[in-house]
């Protein structure tokens, strides 16, 4: 927690709110700090940081000293505020990555409808490179393949099962044609000719 010099305010308006979570990020790029939480006050601000280089004390004075001065000094767009207000992770990518993975099943009705899409993306990423990985595919291959190729029904059908993604998405993400051509690839219901083949094989 820090508290302004003389009980004073930090933040004014939304521009200085979003200068600090701007520098915020920044700190965190400059030394692997990964933001678990924070909460802007008038006159303090609280951050819940891990800090894995252990290296607080030298982020935290670049964080209160140069870089929110170098952030001032420069222009803010108060429309920014409202895309960044909408963010939840500050930190490296891996960082992002781990917590997607540790949330997985465990969003609730209170979470932001943006968090829980994309703890829904990073799950279908990690069954994607799981089939990948099974079918022995190359990265690239996915692009190489048809759209109706047996294999990416086969993961269609598995996201659809396994995820809450829409069709539009999974359609684009595995290259399969639009997602009302992949829906009716997978909902086709059986041929007539089937059915009679396999009541023969009943009788």
């Amino acid at each position: 927690m820090s508290r302004a010099n003389g009980k004073g305010n930090i933040f004014e308006t939304d521009v200085d709110r979003l200068d600090f979570v701007k520098t915020l990020a920044e700190a965190c790029e400059k030394t692997g700090f990964e933001i678990h939480a924070y909460c802007l006050m008038r006159n303090h601000f609280h951050l819940v940081v891990e800090t894995p280089n252990g290296n607080l004390v030298a982020g935290m004075r670049w964080l209160l000293s140069q870089g929110m001065e170098a952030r001032r000094a420069a222009e803010s767009d108060p429309a920014e505020w409202q895309a960044i207000r909408r963010g939840w992770c500050l930190g490296p990518a891996q960082f992002k990555t781990d917590l997607l993975e540790r949330m997985a099943g465990k969003l609730g009705e209170y979470h932001a409808g943006e968090l829980k899409r994309e703890s829904a993306v990073a799950k279908a990423e990690r069954i994607i490179q799981q089939e990948l990985k099974r079918l022995r595919w190359s990265p690239g291959e996915m692009s190489k393949r048809p759209k109706s190729d047996p294999a990416k029904l086969a993961i269609a059908a598995r996201l659809r099962r396994e995820t809450t993604l829409t069709l539009p998405w999974i359609a684009a993400r595995l290259q399969a044609g639009t997602w009302k051509s992949l829906n009716a690839k997978l909902y086709r219901p059986p041929s007539p000719r089937l059915r009679w083949d396999r009541l023969e094989e009943n009788e």
